[in-house]
């Protein structure tokens, strides 16, 4: 595939056409239905302002109904029909049959989460009212979470690995602000149902396999295979550690001697080089300002038009380490976050130092691109200009995860910082929790692997330490389709040599355009982007 060289030159910001969300008016009773099952997705992916304040009833009876409320008339274009019948298969299956409300605390920790309201830009009253209105609900939310969550059910090492998440929900909250006493009051609530669940809970945490490939393959249109799936993480670990040894064979060669020869060594070499906790912010702060101005010249997509700010994420998402917090295609106009948390407090030295090695001056470039541009930020964007209700509201995590890993590696392919074996060095450790991300979701929920052999495969393939390690083998409990960020990408990757077989003159430029007219297209339906004229 090739890229237009007449890109390259940076587009001013006033040549960028300006975005028009969507309106509101244009979601029918099949798209609301949708909507008010999947609220934090609606409302804080694609935007949906009217959202605000409101807290999904995730009890069993309020399940129920929410699925019955599932479904309509069938859409008169053939993707987007199929596009939105994928997410409600997905809501069928999760909810409904495997019932993942009533074993997994994580699904109401989402709903119960204010942190959203802090967005920048928005109007500070209308953000205070639904704040208040969310934080008025939590009584009513936290008793839906006790009627759900059967302590003997719920996995303890799950309800375990989220106490911190649920302890960081008022972390910001102050005791004086309206509904906070009964909110708080609630919060000890589910704080105490939460540590019966980890101390009474069930021993087991897998899904089974059926299930785990069910959960990857409905919302991706698609049939799954977990073999198939398993063994493209596994050969994905293994080119990506010989980009790895390439990488720092150069880095020896051309950049740094002094590079130890072992490779464990070397990226413990590279990884100790990172910012201190107070540097965090402003090394990712530059970082930002380079990817953005590289992609507008690059050729890669459209040039976007919005403000990417900087900042720390909140307690209650302590559980990921950056996040970009988007504005979506519903929304009135303002700046997105990109969010990079912070080591807790109360950790131990040798701790905050395997947190913050995370954030190591090789790795940070990629996960600035991934998070930012042509990542998150710029897909985000770029969905702003979908002209269909459906393709803005009913989005694919594995197309959004898996863009966003996949671009990390194409910048480097397209000359970003050219010559720096370093940032592919980055690219390479970074890809490489991905993979181990799938192979471990795979073998826990299946039952092949357990959480110390999941956490050892973290250390040695993705050489992740002590509480790093520990942290991405436990999100595998939770959020048991982590492996979306490789699968998505490898998708992607197929996507584009089946293009070069079939459109040999299809740039970059042309086949992400089509791709971003889709939205985020689930996995099964991305030939729809070769299909276009």
């Amino acid at each position: 595939m090739t890229t237009d060289p007449t890109a390259r030159q940076r587009t001013p910001a006033a040549d960028v056409p300006a975005a028009s969300p969507l309106s509101e008016d244009a979601l029918d009773a099949r798209l609301r239905a949708y909507a008010e099952l999947e609220v934090t997705e609606a409302r804080d992916g694609a935007g949906l302002r009217s959202l605000d304040g409101v807290v999904p009833d995730r009890s069993p009876t309020g399940v129920r109904a929410a699925l019955d409320r599932l479904g309509g008339a069938a859409r008169a274009d053939a993707y987007d029909e199929a596009a939105l019948s994928a997410v409600e298969d997905a809501a069928r299956l999760a909810y409904g049959e495997l019932a993942v409300h009533r074993i997994n605390p994580a699904v109401h920790l989402d709903a119960l989460d204010v942190s959203a309201y802090d967005r920048p830009g928005a109007d500070p009253q209308a953000r205070a009212r639904a704040r208040a209105a969310h934080l008025a609900a939590w009584p009513d939310a936290v008793d839906a979470a006790r009627a759900s969550l059967d302590p003997e059910a719920v996995p303890a090492v799950v309800a375990q690995a989220l106490l911190p998440s649920a302890e960081g929900l008022v972390a910001d909250l102050d005791p004086t602000e309206p509904g906070a006493e009964a909110a708080l009051a609630a919060h000890r609530e589910l704080l105490a149902h939460l540590r019966r669940c980890a101390q009474e809970g069930a021993g087991e945490v897998a899904l089974g396999g059926d299930a785990l490939a069910r959960l990857y393959g409905v919302p991706e249109a698609t049939t799954v295979d977990r073999g198939v799936l398993a063994d493209a993480g596994e050969a994905e670990i293994a080119r990506l550690g010989g980009l790895l040894e390439d990488a720092l064979a150069a880095l020896r060669r051309d950049h740094d001697p002094g590079l130890p020869e072992g490779t464990a060594q070397a990226v413990a070499a590279l990884q100790r080089d990172r910012p201190g906790a107070e540097q965090v912010l402003a090394e990712a702060r530059a970082l930002t300002r380079e990817v953005q101005d590289w992609v507008a010249g690059s050729g890669l997509v459209a040039p976007d038009d919005g403000v990417c700010e900087v900042g720390p994420a909140p307690p209650s998402r302590a559980h990921a380490t950056a996040m970009l917090e988007p504005v979506g295609p519903f929304a009135p106009d303002g700046p997105s976050r990109f969010l990079v948390t912070p080591p807790g407090a109360d950790w131990e030295a040798e701790d905050v130092d395997a947190w913050l090695e995370i954030f190591n001056r090789t790795s940070l470039p990629a996960i600035t691109v991934h998070e930012v541009a042509p990542g998150h930020f710029t897909h985000f964007r770029m969905l702003r200009r979908v002209t269909s209700p459906v393709r803005a509201l009913a989005l694919s995590s594995a197309f959004i995860e898996g863009w966003a890993h996949e671009m990390e590696e194409l910048v480097a392919e397209e000359g970003f910082r050219e010559g720096d074996p370093r940032y592919v060095a980055g690219v390479a450790l970074e890809a490489l929790i991905r993979a181990v991300r799938l192979v471990v979701s795979i073998g826990l929920h299946s039952g092949a692997m357990d959480l110390d052999e999941a956490q050892r495969r973290f250390t040695e393939h993705a050489f992740l330490r002590r509480s790093a390690a520990r942290s991405e083998a436990l999100r595998a409990t939770f959020d048991p389709t982590y492996g979306r960020y490789t699968w998505g990408k490898l998708a992607l990757r197929e996507l584009r040599d089946r293009a070069r077989g079939q459109h040999a003159e299809l740039s970059h430029r042309r086949l992400h355009d089509r791709l971003m007219a889709l939205g985020a297209p689930p996995l099964g339906l991305l030939d729809h982007a070769l299909d276009a004229s």
